[in-house]
This record gives C-alpha cells, sequence and structure tokens, in this order.
C-alpha cells in the first residue's frame, strides 16, 4: 500500500537526521521511547537533552490510525472517519542564543472510504520555518536558498509559494510579528492542485526532510563558539516564550493530536527546556535585539 511506503520512508529520515545530530553535537543521545495510541498506531519519540549543543531537541516519528472527531471531520469536509496519518516532527532547541530554533515537519493523511480501495481524501503537509533568538541576515539568507534548491527540483512555483504560506502561518497574532525568519509551510498537496503524481509528491516530502540536516548542521557548526552574555540569554528565553506561545495558541498540529487524543509528551516535546515571560520587557533602541525585532515581519525577501 501506498500508506506504507509513505511510513517507511518517514521511519528511514527520522534514523538519518538523529544520526547526523548525534555526530554534530558530539556529546548528547537521543533516547528513544516506543509508544502505542489508543485507538491505533504509535511511533517513536526521541530525544535529545544537555548535548554541546542541543539543550532540548526531539526528532518524532509516528503512524496513527483511527475514527476522526466530529469537529475535525468537519473542519476536513469529509463523511468517512477512518483516518491514517503518519510523519516526522522535529523541533531544536540549542544552548547558544546564537544558533537558532528549528522546526520540520512532514506529513500524510488520508482518510479511507468504507467500500472503496483507493481514499476518500489524502494530502501531503509539511514545511521547515527558522526561528533565530538573534536574526543573521546571511543565515536567513543561506537557509531560504536551500529551501528554494529544494522545491526548484520539483515546481518553480512551489518556493515563494510556500514562503508566503509559512509568513502567514508563523505569525503571532496577539504579538502582531512573525515566530522567526520563516521557511516554507505547505498542506493539502494532491495530485490534483500540483503538477506532480503522488510518488513524485512523496519524492518531495522526503527532500524536505532530506534538507534538514546539511542545512541545520551549518548553521549550528557557525554559530555554536560563539561567545554569548547573560543578556543575550534572557533576549534567549524571551523569544523561546514567543515560541511557547505560538505552539500552545495556533499551531495546527498541536491542536490535531490533543483533539485526536494523542500521546502528551511527545506532543508538547516542542517547548523550550526554559522561557520567561518577564512583565513589559524593554528594547534598548540600536541593539541587537531591536535589530531581531525590526526582522520579524511578513513578505521579506530574503533570497
Amino acid at each position: 500500500m501506498f500508506r506504507n511506503k509513505v511510513e517507511e520512508a518517514y521511519k528511514r529520515i527520522q534514523d538519518e537526521i538523529c544520526l547526523v545530530l548525534e555526530q554534530i553535537d558530539g556529546k548528547g543521545k537521543f533516547v528513544e521511547e516506543i509508544w502505542q495510541r489508543d485507538g491505533g498506531g504509535g511511533g517513536r519519540t526521541r530525544i535529545m537533552q544537555n548535548g554541546n549543543v542541543i539543550e532540548k531537541g526531539g526528532v518524532n516519528f509516528s503512524a496513527v490510525h483511527g475514527k476522526l472527531p466530529e469537529p475535525i471531520k468537519k473542519a476536513f469536509k469529509v463523511d468517512s472517519d477512518d483516518f491514517f496519518a503518519t510523519g516526522v516532527s522535529i523541533v531544536m532547541h540549542t544552548h547558544n542564543p546564537f544558533v537558532p530554533i528549528i522546526h520540520m515537519n512532514i506529513r500524510y493523511f488520508e482518510v479511507q472510504n468504507a467500500n472503496e480501495t483507493e481514499p476518500a481524501v489524502r494530502w501531503f503537509g509539511g514545511g521547515i520555518d527558522l526561528t533565530p533568538h538573534y536574526i543573521i541576515d546571511e543565515d536567513a539568507i543561506f537557509f531560504h536558498q536551500q529551501l528554494k534548491n529544494t522545491c526548484d527540483k520539483f515546481d518553480n512555483s512551489f518556493y515563494e509559494n510556500f514562503k508566503n504560506r509559512a509568513d502567514d502561518y508563523f505569525f503571532i497574532k496577539h504579538r502582531e510579528e512573525t515566530r522567526g525568519v520563516g521557511g516554507i509551510f505547505y498542506d493539502r498537496l494532491t495530485n490534483e492542485n500540483t503538477k506532480l503524481d503522488w510518488q513524485q509528491l512523496l519524492e518531495y516530502s522526503i527532500a524536505v526532510g532530506n534538507t534538514f540536516a546539511p542545512t541545520y548542521g551549518q548553521l549550528i557548526n557557525k554559530n555554536r563558539d560563539k561567545p554569548f552574555t547573560p543578556e543575550n540569554q534572557e533576549w534567549q528565553y524571551l523569544r523561546r516564550s514567543r515560541y511557547a506561545e505560538f505552539n500552545l495558541v495556533y499551531d495546527a498540529g498541536t491542536k490535531f493530536g490533543l483533539e485526536t487524543n494523542g500521546r502528551i509528551e511527545s506532543i508538547l516535546m516542542s517547548l523550550p527546556p526554559l522561557a520567561k515571560w518577564n512583565y513589559n520587557p524593554q528594547i534598548i533602541e540600536g541593539s541587537l535585539e531591536a535589530e531581531t525585532q525590526s526582522k520579524l515581519k511578513k513578505g521579506i525577501n530574503w533570497v
């Protein structure tokens, strides 16, 4: 079955990314937890804590199935309630404030018709986005160029479309600021709304997954040894608090996991190990913090 092919590809991506991150970190090791979901399926949660570079990071794989709750059926506009979903989800929080937070998710979802072999509805979704504590222009340019290179191999329209969607999606409405410098975000890609067939869509999803390790590895190695002050770390804690706000208030994956009785530890592994909500923090004009704050907006052309 096609879903099995997707599931195996995602497992390989999880394995490969964990291996590369352990090599780059040099100290931290992923601890794996195998879990089963009440209702069907399960996954492999892999967490690294207190490494040389990575303070807390997760590389999660899941493949779950069961019955869709009514609110999600209505949101997806489907009659059947037998669903299958598989994906890889990654979030990395680092010790050094000059090494950015990164998030990646690639996923495949289908709703099965009761009396037919073909799914009633199915699609691919995913993306990668970068949340620097301090925005370094050359890093943002490099990151976006890597994503564009991947997208252009499949469709020259993908990068611009998915970049704009990321700007809109990773936006903290109550703060009127973006979560970071964005990246790409796509959802509900099918053989009908793209130029790709299902095999090509799978290959694109795999290519996005394979973009993660070399891209983030270069950003880590460039910035991991930069000296930082207690003031830099306080700013890191503030930026982490904004990250947590987005994930708890707006993130669709978090909501889906909670509404489908997902595993709480795996769902909330995206939250930082330490963040701060100091009251009404003031940013000094002309500072690195002010420069970063000025770039937390939609529509910046990084390529």
